[in-house]
């Protein structure tokens, strides 16, 4: 088959057919999925709103959970409010641009949350293993500049890699099986050789995750083994539970992430990845606040002390 002209391919639009082979459960869907997003939204906002206003979490740490928080919330509101749309309307539609958007916003989002990450497995290393030179190491310059370096790296590779995505004659159907516009889902409608692509998918993939997953890991073996060094119990037990709640929403976020997007496209099987991506766009980001304020006896006391504060108020 001819590929469309270019013209005709930007002039198109995508269906979203998300989860239409199950009509009966849309509405189910569309209920319980909201309750999870607006826990999800209610989580994140605490989680900002706390680490900026009590002066006890004024520290490296908490302010990379604020900017990954708020990482989070652009993340699941580019893709969420659609697809919580597209349980009402039965298959979707979305502009060629807009789809085209979506992927760019989440890809550098994603992108900047990943090497975010890792920054903060890098934040937890230096304070347990190199705590006396801690405050000369992470300064907040360097924090706004790693802040900056995470952000521009996620964006410069989502750019190319969408532009590259996008440049692709989709001569086929435009009917995406997904609730949004993944990846995989969209290079699975090019009707041209996608190879050059693919391999695209797989170094952008090592940049995003294979390599600051394995440098978390480095370090989180590194930070295990000092904790152990630690002779009170009382010093082991705190360190583990200011580590814990990181490498926990590290193992989630890069476990699903590398499910999906380091598969090539042969292995591609929409049902199984629609099931991943919506475990990972919705499940996963709802959990990361309860593991951080349950694990993390700073973020209780300060819950605690903004809901006596609110109480005085009344």
């Amino acid at each position: 088959m001819d590929p469309l002209p270019k013209n005709q391919t930007l002039s198109s639009e995508f269906i979203i057919l998300g989860f239409g082979n199950l009509p009966n459960l849309q509405s189910l869907f569309f209920g319980l999925f909201l309750i999870v997003h607006l826990i999800t939204l209610a989580g994140h906002t605490t989680i900002v709103l706390i680490t900026f206003i009590d002066s006890c979490l004024q520290t490296p740490m908490y302010f990379f959970l604020r900017n990954l928080s708020t990482i989070e919330i652009c993340y699941i509101l580019v893709i969420v409010p659609n697809m919580l749309a597209n349980f009402l309307s039965k298959n979707q539609r979305m502009p060629f641009l807009g789809c085209a958007l979506q992927m760019l916003l989440f890809i550098a989002l994603g992108g900047a949350e990943c090497f975010l990450l890792a920054v903060m497995a890098y934040d937890r290393f230096v304070a347990i293993c190199n705590p006396l030179r801690y405050p000369l190491i992470i300064t907040r310059a360097l924090c706004l500049q790693m802040l900056v370096l995470a952000c521009v790296s996620g964006f410069a590779l989502s750019l190319a890699l969408t532009t590259l995505i996008f440049l692709l004659p989709f001569c086929r159907s435009h009917q995406i099986n997904h609730f949004f516009c993944d990846i995989p889902a969209v290079l699975f409608l090019a009707c041209s050789d996608t190879r050059a692509n693919e391999i695209a998918v797989f170094l952008v993939c090592m940049l995003i995750l294979l390599i600051p997953f394995l440098l978390i890991l480095l370090s989180y073996g590194v930070i295990i083994a000092a904790i152990l060094r630690i002779h009170s119990a009382e010093g082991r037990s705190k360190a583990f539970s200011t580590c814990a709640g990181h490498l926990l929403v590290s193992l989630l976020h890069y476990g699903c992430a590398i499910f999906i997007y380091s598969r090539p496209k042969s292995c591609y099987n929409p049902d199984q990845d629609k099931v991943v991506s919506l475990i990972y766009t919705n499940i996963t980001p709802m959990l990361y606040p309860m593991i951080y304020s349950l694990r993390n006896q700073e973020v209780k006391g300060a819950l605690r002390r903004l809901l006596e504060s609110h109480n005085r108020m009344k």
